[in-house]
């Protein structure tokens, strides 16, 4: 007998990949419970099924920067509460990062992909379980969007919550409309500019050098330090809360359309976000 939940959560985090290096995303998890009938007539209750892997999922793998440490472009060196790790993309541009241990997710396996995260998380999930389930299949599945999106990193210094780590992400769907009317021209044209960009706050920004950004900040999980390549970052003015990058956009676009009235509707992760005009 077989117990499933579609749709049981999702989880929004930033992962490091050979190619495209440090990619924000959202994935919905789908879960299948292998077991027999209790007393009760079913194989456990959805209310623990659900809480359980909701709240596992939530503190291993949501809101963290996903490192695949098999991966020999990974060099990952603990320091007492704080991990200092140095990433070497496949063109040989580099990336560090030091954080507190609970901003990482140190996941043993060679890449990053939907199959080899759902793999890792599910031995851990079921011995949440004991003796109550016989197997467990988890799977992710990204949201089917129809239409422009992109891949963004970013962190929240002033977030009391797991959103101040500095290095997560999202898989965000854009929709841009002028006078009411939708672009998808624009939309495209920002979701490329965005494609697996680093959103940073120009006030988290140390130093410009070299073809490098820096940025640093404290929050109260710790101190906080990241190195990429400047190419692939973007630096507003503001903190890169969903609804100041809605803003951001609308304002940008207002420059070349002073004429119109610019609304641009910005998704963080999957089904929430931001609504601004210009």
């Amino acid at each position: 007998m077989k117990l499933f939940v579609k749709n049981l959560t999702n989880v929004d985090f930033s992962y490091l990949d050979a190619d495209r290096g440090m990619m924000g995303e959202s994935w919905l998890a789908q879960l299948e419970l292998d077991g027999s009938l209790n007393s009760q007539g079913m194989i456990c209750d959805f209310g623990l099924v659900k809480s359980r892997v909701r709240d596992w999922l939530d503190t291993y793998v949501d809101h963290r920067l996903v490192i695949p440490t098999q991966s020999p472009q990974a060099e990952i060196v603990t320091e007492q509460q704080n991990i200092q790790l140095h990433w070497t993309y496949a063109a040989g541009e580099k990336l560090s990062c030091k954080a507190p241990e609970q901003a990482f997710a140190l996941v043993d396996r060679h890449e990053i992909s939907l199959d080899s995260l759902a793999s890792w998380c599910e031995g851990q999930l079921l011995a949440l379980f004991g003796d109550e389930v016989q197997g467990l299949t988890l799977s992710f599945v990204p949201e089917k969007i129809d239409g422009a999106y992109y891949h963004y990193s970013h962190g929240l210094q002033q977030h009391d919550g797991n959103c101040q780590r500095i290095a997560h992400g999202h898989r965000s769907q854009l929709e841009i409309y002028l006078d009411g009317d939708r672009d998808l021209q624009l939309e495209r044209q920002w979701a490329h500019k965005w494609r697996d960009i680093y959103l940073g706050s120009q006030a988290h920004l140390i130093k410009q050098q070299d073809g490098y950004n820096s940025y640093q900040y404290s929050a109260p999980q710790g101190e906080f330090s990241l190195r990429l390549p400047s190419s692939r970052c973007d630096d507003l003015a503001t903190e890169t809360t969903v609804e100041q990058i809605a803003q951001h956009i609308a304002n940008e676009l207002k420059k070349s359309y002073a004429d119109r009235q610019v609304t641009v509707r910005a998704y963080e992760g999957i089904g929430k976000g931001a609504i601004a005009q210009a």
